[in-house]
């Protein structure tokens, strides 16, 4: 199947390692051309040195994206080395599973106001574009409530929430926007492979829970990512995509 990415310009946070990484490579792999960021710049400089062997242009940059002039910068330089934007993929989380005040502040900054500022930074190219899309990574932990802090699970609920009311506003301007809800997923650098060093007895307990009797790979669910993304899914807008390998058991009407 052609995706219709081809020469289309892409746009995701979180993109060095993990879900973010597999989406940008699977962009630029369909033709795409791609901007990441990442707090790790080492992470990034390799990421894009990946992407440009793919035949498009790449560029990245290292930033917290929390910080929302740093993240506007972003959006707005790669606007301007692209020649605009068709495609934004908000990846990042402050991953903020603690039960306190702290993780309420992280995960207001990093999850959801940078998914708010990324949206309205990258919307004036976003309008002029024919293919543009919207897509902003939720978790299962927002569909049911599991053994992360209710911090991390009620932002990544406030995240499906807010693209599905993107969805509605923007449907008249021909801007799709969607989320996905990845369960467990295993990398390296990951926060599951983290647990399973550190924590080995949760990491057994959450292993348990995957009916497949594994977690999922990062390109699994960016497969799914890049798909609602493309202009091949261009009539999908407002829905939440769960790529759980049936983890959870709430029916999702």
């Amino acid at each position: 199947m052609d995706l219709g990415l081809q020469g289309l310009r892409a746009l995701v946070t979180g993109g060095s390692k993990g879900i973010g990484r597999s989406c940008a490579e699977i962009f630029a792999a369909e033709g795409a051309h791609v901007s990441i960021c990442a707090r790790d710049a080492k992470g990034v400089t390799e990421a894009v040195e990946s992407l440009k062997a793919k035949g498009v242009t790449a560029i990245g940059r290292g930033l917290d994206v929390a910080d929302k002039h740093a993240l506007k910068s972003w959006v707005q330089d790669s606007a301007a080395t692209l020649g605009g934007i068709d495609i934004v993929v908000g990846n990042v989380s402050a991953l903020a599973v603690a039960d306190d005040e702290a993780a309420w502040e992280a995960g207001f900054a990093t999850d959801m106001m940078h998914s708010v500022r990324l949206v309205n930074a990258a919307m004036p190219w976003l309008e002029k574009s024919k293919a543009a899309s919207i897509t902003l990574i939720s978790s299962v932990s927002g569909r049911e409530v599991d053994f992360t802090g209710s911090a991390y699970g009620a932002f990544k609920a406030a995240i499906v929430h807010y693209a599905q009311g993107l969805a509605m506003k923007l449907a008249p301007k021909g801007i799709r926007a969607n989320s996905v809800s990845p369960g467990n997923t295993y990398f390296d650098g990951g926060i599951w492979q983290s647990i399973e060093k550190n924590n080995p007895e949760l990491f057994s307990s959450a292993l348990a829970l995957n009916p497949m009797g594994r977690m999922a790979k990062p390109e699994e669910v960016a497969r799914g990512i890049v798909f609602l993304a493309s202009p091949a899914s261009s009539f999908t807008s407002g829905t939440n995509l769960v790529i759980d390998g049936a983890l959870t058991k709430g029916v999702q009407l």
